[in-house]
């Protein structure tokens, strides 16, 4: 039920991702950058300092750059420590008992760390829009596109991304600022995201016209 011991593999390239079904463009005016759950607890399975850890983590943080630049807002999920089990759910049968209650397992790289007035929302179940208020958010500030970057992308991801579609809100998943358990998995989410929920760019791409 442990996270899997993730081995190196290279981010997808731009000539290698799946055709998009739909032709959306982001609009920094409309969006948020949801950085999902990048806490040192999931970025453990990764080996340090190789592929595909270190292309997403520049990936983000240049994405971040882009987003506070053009004023798009930045939103966090992170998962709490020492969850019980009633707060866990099925993800106890999955996943076992999640985080532990630690400093470092729960921070984020400093690299791409939240700053002042990026908003924090505590993460429960696949989707980041269960039990949080993220849906809430979007509406408040009137924005309809959803920028999907972090980990992993055949779950949580992929799951967060379809969640907006069935709520009428734009999904953009980064294909090199997301990272999975295997390149396999990675590409899987990619084409599943491309042909039925969301929009597959690149970090170079997703707001080259802004």
């Amino acid at each position: 039920m442990a996270l899997p011991a993730i081995a190196p593999y290279p981010l997808p390239a731009r000539d290698e991702l799946p055709a998009n079904r739909v032709d959306w463009t982001v609009d920094p005016a409309r969006a948020v950058l949801l950085v999902h759950d990048l806490q040192n607890h999931f970025l453990g399975a990764f080996p340090a300092g190789e592929q595909p850890l270190t292309g997403m983590l520049g990936n983000t943080a240049r994405l971040l750059a882009g987003a506070r630049r053009l004023g798009v807002p930045v939103v966090y999920s992170t998962q709490r420590g020492g969850q019980t089990p009633q707060e866990r759910g099925l993800q106890l049968d999955f996943w076992g008992p999640g985080v532990a209650d630690d400093p470092h397992a729960l921070a984020i790289p400093d690299q791409v760390a939240p700053r002042p007035g990026d908003r924090m929302l505590t993460k429960w179940k696949y989707s980041a829009f269960v039990r949080t208020q993220l849906a809430e958010l979007l509406r408040d500030t009137g924005r309809d596109q959803l920028v999907v970057v972090g980990v992993y992308a055949h779950i949580g991801v992929l799951m967060t991304a379809c969640d907006a579609w069935m709520r009428d809100i734009q999904a953009f998943v980064v294909a090199d600022a997301v990272a999975d358990f295997s390149r396999e998995d990675h590409d899987l989410a990619l084409r599943w995201a491309a042909g039925r929920c969301a929009v597959v760019t690149t970090t170079d791409s997703l707001f080259q016209e802004a």
